[in-house]
């Protein structure tokens, strides 16, 4: 089995997965009503598979903290409401106070996306507490390792030393403790972004402006303080970054375009930022024949910010990048058959096979959902795979729901396998109805 499951990986296809990174102090305000143009919705040919997107500043009173914790929050919602009309269904999330970090996936890729775990790290007094900081989606995807980290650095101009130890300090916390996982920085691919609040050293509030007027920005990447710690920090010149040909996003005047006005006239910066970090890979050559052949690689497509975006003093930033990989698993590790479900009295029965090296638990479930669903606890109705078993043999399993549990409808469904030890769906069938006449049986229940 183990030479056969080799085989396979060995004859994987390339495959391409574009990821829209999102990042964006929002100044504690309400959600906008219209996100096409900072989820890039208006471009047809994108075919977007995921949508990372990290906020700062958001609303973190006692009372929008207490009222987010029983219910979500007004941005997940708002983006939930955009996103899962799109087939993108919410796979992970994380808060610390003012910081929210997010994970969107189509659904055809939920089966090859495994969280292992979700971490924050406050760095605001003496680290102790969350209103500066990162929270982390530790993720793998497709057998690659993948951390996201979204970040809020100490502001002002004086303050870059200790930005740059916040940043070392956040890097140094990503220990996943009991996980047989490598440190982050073996970790295939790192996404790092948020407001980073890197400045523009030496120049005067008048050039700086006058530049950004002129349109003259490369007068000012030589003085922005993460260009010039790039230069100098062996680990954080391994930190890529697009080219920087959009205008500073901060500080702006509320509801405008105009960089700020107030007494303290704040000098534009580049506060917002988007970073990534691939893992050096070793490739298989003549010399070293026997290294496994991996293919992962990450290119930007766009890197920009969106000014129409006015409710907040900094401008949202966004990045869309093209990540090619050989995928490192042959298959869902449950396969849901798709010639079904079948319908016996009232009851539907799900086929499924699993395969040799996935172990189930008592706690697995089986969720039916509409197309459609908004995150992985919108389901219509499940099953406990253990107590609803109707029979299992040869790699060949069967449960059951009650369909006096399923509303009558014509929309679209889908099962969805979820494994209790690996926290992740591992399986998930094609859309199907369930046809009309099965409803008949409703009287009866």
């Amino acid at each position: 089995m183990a030479a056969e499951s080799e085989r396979k990986l060995s004859e994987a296809k390339a495959m391409k997965l574009r990821i829209h990174v999102v990042t964006w102090n929002v100044a504690s305000e309400a959600p906008p009503v219209d996100f096409s143009d900072l989820l890039q919705l208006n471009d047809p040919d994108l075919n977007l598979d995921m949508y990372i997107i990290g906020l700062q500043e958001m609303n973190s009173g006692i009372i929008s903290l207490l009222s987010d914790t029983a219910f979500d929050d007004p941005w997940s919602t708002s983006f939930m409401d955009v996103l899962s009309p799109l087939s993108f269904v919410k796979i992970s999330h994380i808060r610390m106070q003012g910081l929210l970090l997010i994970v969107f996936a189509k659904y055809q890729h939920l089966p090859f996306i495994q969280i292992i775990s979700t971490k924050s790290t406050p760095t605001g007094l003496y680290g102790y507490w969350g209103n500066k900081g990162g929270v982390t989606i530790f993720l793998k995807l497709y057998g690659y390792y993948v951390s996201i980290i979204n970040c809020h650095l100490p502001p002002h101009m004086a303050n870059n030393d200790q930005r740059l130890e916040h940043f070392d300090r956040i890097l140094e916390m990503q220990n996943f403790k009991g996980h047989n996982v490598p440190n982050i920085l073996d970790h295939d691919l790192i996404l790092w972004f948020g407001d980073m609040n890197f400045r523009i050293e030496d120049f005067g509030l008048h050039f700086v402006r006058e530049c950004i007027k002129n349109q003259c920005l490369s007068d000012l990447w030589e003085k922005d303080q993460l260009s010039i710690a790039k230069k100098r920090d062996p680990l954080l010149r391994e930190f890529q970054e697009g080219s920087l040909l959009f205008p500073p996003t901060y500080k702006f005047d509320k509801n405008s375009n105009n960089y700020d006005t107030s007494e303290k006239k704040r000098k534009p910066a580049w506060t917002d930022r988007i970073l990534w970090r691939l893992k050096r890979q070793l490739r298989a050559s003549p010399l070293t024949p026997d290294l496994p052949t991996c293919y992962f690689s990450l290119s930007q497509r766009s890197y920009k910010s969106h000014m129409s975006f006015n409710i907040s003093d900094h401008k949202p930033v966004t990045g869309t990048f093209d990540l090619q990989l050989k995928p490192l698993m042959s298959g869902p590790l449950i396969t849901i058959m798709t010639e079904g479900p079948w319908t016996i009295e009232n009851d539907m029965l799900i086929s499924y096979s699993s395969s040799p090296d996935f172990l189930s638990s008592p706690w697995d479930w089986i969720g039916l959902y509409k197309v459609g669903m908004r995150h992985l606890n919108d389901y219509v109705s499940y099953v406990w795979v253990g107590d609803n078993q109707v029979s299992f043999g040869d790699n060949l399993n069967q449960v059951y729901i009650n369909i006096c549990d399923i509303p009558e409808t014509e929309d679209q469904f889908l099962l969805c396998y979820y494994s209790n030890s690996l926290h992740s769906v591992v399986g998930i069938s094609k859309p199907f109805k369930i046809p009309l006449r099965f409803f008949l049986v409703e009287a009866s229940c």
